[in-house]
């Protein structure tokens, strides 16, 4: 290897490790300015992942919507729940999936960092359902328990 390659290499290796550090510094910055979802949600009831299992379990009229991205429900998702993400919850879009206000509803996205679920359970709260159920650690939780998912 000539000089002249061998000092390019070494410019590319420089710069690769100097983007890495940078991603390493920048990243955790990064994740710390992303905003938590709130703890509870006033009218809605958060549920932690046992409480959900029981629901899905016990509640055969319960309607589960995951509020994440499309790209990340068929990646996968909770059996039986319907994507719907939380820009797209409408008066109609609700009415669709739950012409009773009354059936219970369990609302999910990606966990505590991820706030789609607390604004989509809060426009079902602001459009008149009543038995809202809230999974605030959602998926990244469910992930995490290893419970099975559907694709």
């Amino acid at each position: 290897m000539n000089t002249k390659t061998w000092s390019m290499l070494k410019g590319d290796i420089r710069q690769r490790l100097f983007t890495l550090i940078l991603m390493l510094c920048i990243t955790p910055m990064v994740w710390a300015d992303k905003p938590v979802a709130p703890n509870s949600i006033s009218g809605i009831t958060t549920v932690t992942t046992d409480q959900s299992i029981a629901l899905i379990l016990n509640s055969p009229e319960l309607i589960v919507i995951d509020a994440r991205l499309i790209e990340e429900y068929q990646k996968g998702h909770i059996e039986g729940a319907v994507n719907l993400v939380d820009r797209d919850v409408t008066k109609e879009s609700l009415a669709n999936i739950l012409p009773d206000k009354a059936t219970p509803i369990l609302i999910y996205c990606n966990g505590p960092r991820c706030l789609r679920s607390s604004r989509a359970a809060r426009k079902a709260l602001k459009h008149g359902y009543k038995n809202i159920y809230w999974f605030r650690d959602g998926w990244a939780d469910w992930m995490k328990n290893e419970l099975p998912i559907a694709h």
